[in-house]
């Protein structure tokens, strides 16, 4: 079951904002501390999002490809000064390649989980309303190509199911039949997603989408909420770098394994970026309990 999120309900300039920081930081931050925080924040966000059901589908895509990143990247990167062994090849098997592949398959799922996310939250039209007035044909477009994922896949399926309907199933046969019934719902899928962009294309310039003067509806707007929320971002970041200028968030792994000793105000850095990854929870957890608080006084 889906939860609902309240920090979606926010101004689009205030989750595209916070996206922005947190798959940015989360490529570039290399510490262990960071790395685990934007993990569990990732994971935390995308199970609100999508419900509890997708805790499998985590463990299903987003497990095998950390340990696929943390198994290719000693066979290939033989840097570091701890030799654990030596490879068949003759190469040197080292710590801190291993540990290196770790972060590297931490880094890359948070960032996966980050965007699957932001997909959720900036719909569409929120990117549209955010950009459509400055670069009006490329938010049109980057807007329809977030969305033909997830669209493409609703209506593979109810191809799928026509086409089955008539002995085409792409699950039973010979593998030459069912090749030759994959071939044709691609080919069908293919029309059918060239028919949808020209005809997106065609309404919008029937609209008038892009010309200058036009007006457009839309009923985002600036609150108190969102300015409080936006300044915390913007704290939140600006603190980070701070960390990130004063080698208070440095760490290395060749070619040998070093970081900057843990100490308060270095502790403080790790709160503050924490405490950014997870306000979209902190946002819906008290809106949560507020409901709550409502429906006990009824």
């Amino acid at each position: 079951m889906k939860n609902k999120d309240t920090f979606s309900s926010y101004h689009p300039i205030v989750n595209l904002l916070y996206f922005c920081f947190v798959i940015g930081f989360s490529m570039f931050l290399m510490h262990p501390v960071c790395l685990v925080a934007s993990l569990f924040c990732a994971v935390y966000y995308h199970i609100y999002l999508n419900g509890g059901n997708s805790a499998g589908l985590l463990i299903k895509f987003a497990l095998p490809i950390l340990l696929l990143t943390a198994i290719v990247n000693p066979a290939f990167n033989h840097r570091g000064t701890i030799i654990l062994c030596y490879l068949p090849t003759g190469n040197p098997l080292t710590l801190e390649s291993i540990l290196y592949g770790i972060a590297a398959g931490v880094m890359l799922v948070s960032v996966l989980l980050w965007f699957s996310s932001y997909t959720a939250v900036m719909r569409s039209d929120r990117f549209v309303y955010l950009f459509g007035k400055m670069i009006p044909s490329l938010s049109l477009m980057i807007s329809m190509v977030l969305r033909f994922v997830p669209k493409f896949k609703t209506q593979f399926e109810s191809v799928k199911e026509a086409q089955a309907g008539i002995g085409r199933d792409i699950s039973n046969g010979s593998i030459l039949k069912r090749l030759k019934n994959a071939l044709t719902c691609f080919s069908i899928m293919v029309t059918w997603s060239l028919e949808n962009a020209i005809d997106t294309a065609d309404s919008m310039k029937s609209r008038g989408y892009g010309l200058k003067g036009r007006t457009a509806y839309s009923n985002y707007r600036f609150t108190e909420k969102d300015k409080y929320c936006f300044i915390w971002l913007c704290f939140c970041a600006v603190y980070i770098l701070v960390g990130i200028v004063s080698d208070n968030l440095y760490w290395k792994y060749f070619p040998s394994i070093k970081g900057v000793t843990i100490e308060p105000f270095t502790i403080s850095f790790f709160a503050v970026y924490f405490a950014m990854c997870i306000t979209p929870i902190a946002i819906n957890k008290r809106e949560d309990r507020k409901w709550k608080l409502s429906e006990s006084k009824i």
